[in-house]
């Protein structure tokens, strides 16, 4: 009886000690990124991990290499795993409302990072950029470069979007093709293609080499004749680069390039613009990105109200959301926007 006694005893202490643990732990956050395959999403993470886990977080951060099961499954044991806090960047916004759900019914406050998830009312707040701002940013660029305003043109463009599937890709395309739809409509700018629809111009998964793929087939059906392509306006940078290598690869160079856009300051597009082979990407930086993130993981963690500076219809609710600023680049001031600031050190951008 004294040793059943004794054994109970300790079979209490084990577990007073093991919730004592619990309660003063560090509170966990579950952070779900899309892919590893573009260094976009590897910093983003790298920046979530490092500024939660330095505001005393423990962090479970997992890549779902543009699987949406794969992101399910992580979701799941994140929840599963004690979650106090989702953070997800999701790789298909419309398609994890299930598991959301699941968020929901434990309690677990989730925020959608970047790219906002859709047709959910299983979601609390959203951390973005001005999407819809990236493009204006590209448009205004292609608009003063050619002087349209004042230029006779014609000039000929052709547009390279994103990824069907994440919702910011329309915003991107939507915000460039508002500022130079009048251009077009007046004749001042030619699509030779004719591709004027975002499905037309858009590239799964943001794919290099689906963007190469396709550009290779506009330039050999519609510039084989000697036309010149004067802009080639894409949403982000791995387009870009798919782009550029077609265009390489069609006999151009440095100085035959067309204006090229892209987004995200990528380091071989930075090259490429030092090199003269891009002409612009729009730089977000995803310190400020994860900072405002992890702020808002503080106050949903105290019981406080998050700070917001705009909603987003998600389709079914407005989600309120925190909008930061992004900027423009080019080969006059990446120095002082990624080296100065620490984002990028000279030999990274070293060939």
């Amino acid at each position: 009886m004294k040793k059943l006694i004794a054994l109970t005893l300790a079979l209490i202490m084990v577990f007073a000690l093991a919730n004592m643990a619990s309660a003063d732990g560090a509170k966990k956050v579950g952070v779900a990124m899309p892919t590893e395959s573009l260094q976009r999403w590897n910093q983003d993470g790298a920046n979530m991990k490092a500024q939660l886990e330095e505001a005393g977080y423990e962090v479970d951060l997992q890549y779902a290499n543009n699987d949406v099961a794969l992101q399910v499954s992580q979701i799941e044991n994140m929840i599963l795993n004690g979650a106090d806090v989702l953070v997800v960047a999701s790789i298909d916004g419309g398609a994890l409302d299930t598991v959301l759900a699941q968020a929901k019914e434990a309690g677990i406050p989730v925020i959608a990072y970047d790219r906002l998830l859709t047709g959910t009312l299983n979601v609390d707040y959203y951390t973005t950029f001005d999407n819809y701002g990236v493009g204006t940013i590209q448009g205004t660029y292609v608009k003063e470069a050619l002087d349209l305003d004042n230029a006779e043109g014609p000039f000929t463009i052709e547009f390279t979007a994103g990824s069907p599937d994440d919702n910011n890709a329309g915003l991107f395309f939507k915000g460039a093709y508002d500022v130079l739809a009048p251009y077009i409509d007046e004749g001042k700018l030619v699509i030779k293609s004719g591709q004027t629809e975002f499905e037309q111009v858009a590239t799964p998964a943001w794919k290099s080499e689906t963007a190469q793929a396709r550009m290779d087939n506009i330039l050999t059906a519609f510039y084989s004749d000697g036309t010149k392509l004067d802009v080639a306006l894409c949403s982000n940078d791995s387009t870009a680069l798919g782009v550029t290598n077609s265009l390489i690869s069609f006999g151009l160079s440095a100085e035959e390039m067309p204006i090229i856009t892209g987004q995200d300051c990528d380091i071989p597009n930075t090259k490429n613009m030092i090199k003269g082979l891009q002409s612009m990407s729009v730089f977000k930086d995803t310190r400020t990105l994860a900072e405002q993130t992890v702020k808002m993981v503080g106050d949903l963690l105290e019981g406080n109200v998050p700070e917001t500076n705009a909603t987003y219809d998600n389709g079914v609710m407005e989600v309120p959301s925190f909008n930061c600023t992004p900027v423009f680049a080019d080969v006059n001031n990446y120095e002082a926007l990624l080296l100065d600031s620490g984002y990028y050190t000279a030999d990274q951008l070293a060939d």
